[in-house]
């Protein structure tokens, strides 16, 4: 077996399956990874953060294998692994982690110590993420493979919930942390920017939690449609109304106890003019002023150290002009950083099995081949209200 195709970053605006080589137990630096499995791709996603890559909006190099959202089942296993074995079906977590590291035996994976040269934390076809190859592809290699992997208890249960369990690689333990860290609990009154699958993650996260109102805003009418549809209220940022003034009219008061920001670096303005145009500190703004004092934001949006593609220089270096004073006027808890996935995997796992939460039904799972890809980027660039999930040898269609 050593035919391998993949989604490959060409050019901003454009991807393409290609063949690629066929993956090797080998670590980016060309040292043995017996630690690690090759695994025969079941599906992987499409990712928000893909497409800032795609648009151009880093520094990623021509050629980069995309995909960081895999589930997998283990084709071959190196001599070093002990807990799986050939035919397991496994979620692969997003960050990848040695499990040896300060940051790892803390839970702090998404920040490991030893995966990535250039600095902490490391993740699968992303742009100074420690070069791993990305798992868009029909088969891929995943590190540390007894620490990373999340075993499913039974084949046929997963695959009959594949469409839910493949969001737990990224989105939903996303979604979920982005919640916890917001500090939702029973009876909280939530707001979410965003309404793409990461914000609808967050929201389905929060109603999970026990929050009394999730509402979720954004300036795409067809997504907004979406999350009312799936059980959310709903804010519209391209109305002249300011977002206080919309909670209030949903709330009775203009403020909520917990926000989460699940947009990120590429946020646009609020307002019908605003809409159109870039603001990248607009979401974290507006969530300060309407969090109560002392309570807390969670920020998994993205924001990048490097943005070449900004409207002003300060941003293109991640430099960002945020109220912080409102903030800590406020005595507001702010969250960030890429989700530690291990910390919140297994137990989503179980809600999903247990139909404690449908989240391919509320992010709006739509599998497609592998060699529709292209096609699904440029849709979900155009804020199309989906998840578009890619089953590269049609496992999943098959199961459907």
């Amino acid at each position: 077996m050593s035919t391998n195709r993949a989604v490959v970053y060409l050019r901003p605006g454009q991807v393409e399956v290609q063949s690629i080589p066929f993956p090797k137990l080998l670590d980016p630096l060309g040292r043995s990874a017996e630690h690690g499995v090759i695994l025969r791709v079941l599906s992987t996603n499409i990712c928000g953060s893909d497409q800032h890559m795609v648009r151009g909006r880093t520094t990623a190099p021509a050629g980069l294998v995309l995909g960081h959202e895999i589930t997998g089942e283990v084709l071959e296993a190196g001599r070093d692994v002990e807990t799986l074995k050939p035919g397991d079906m496994v979620s692969v977590p997003f960050n990848v982690a040695c499990g040896r590291c300060r940051s790892c035996k803390e839970q702090n994976t998404g920040v490991c110590l030893s995966v990535n040269p250039a600095r902490a934390g490391g993740a699968y076809g992303y742009v100074d993420m420690g070069g791993w190859i990305g798992g868009q592809a029909e088969y891929v290699m995943v590190p540390y493979a007894d620490f990373n992997l999340l075993k499913f208890p039974d084949r046929a249960q997963a695959m009959e919930k594949i469409r839910d369990l493949t969001c737990l690689s990224d989105i939903l333990p996303t979604g979920y942390h982005g919640a916890v860290t917001a500090g939702v609990g029973p009876g909280s009154t939530v707001y979410v920017a965003g309404a793409g699958p990461v914000g609808l993650a967050a929201a389905a996260s929060a109603r999970l939690l026990g929050a009394a109102v999730v509402i979720v805003g954004d300036v795409n009418p067809a997504r907004l449609e979406h999350a009312r549809k799936v059980g959310f209220e709903t804010t519209d940022l391209s109305r002249d109304a300011t977002l206080a003034e919309q909670i209030g009219q949903i709330l009775g008061t203009p403020e909520v106890d917990s926000a989460i920001d699940a947009v990120g670096f590429e946020a646009r303005g609020h307002g019908h003019a605003g809409a159109q145009v870039e603001a990248p500190a607009t979401v974290l703004n507006a969530l300060m002023e309407i969090t109560r004092a002392a309570g807390r934001i969670g920020i998994p949006g993205l924001y990048v150290t490097q943005d070449p593609g900004a409207a002003d220089k300060a941003a293109q270096h991640g430099a960002l002009s945020i109220r912080f004073g409102l903030g800590w006027a406020k005595s507001h808890s702010f969250f960030t950083g890429q989700t530690p996935v291990m910390k919140y995997n297994r137990a989503l796992m179980q809600a999903i099995l247990w139909e404690r939460i449908r989240i391919a039904d509320v992010v709006g799972v739509q599998v497609i081949p592998l060699d529709e890809a292209p096609t699904g980027y440029a849709e979900f660039d155009a804020g199309a209200p989906k998840k578009f999930v890619i089953d590269p040898h049609g496992l999943l269609a098959q199961a459907a």
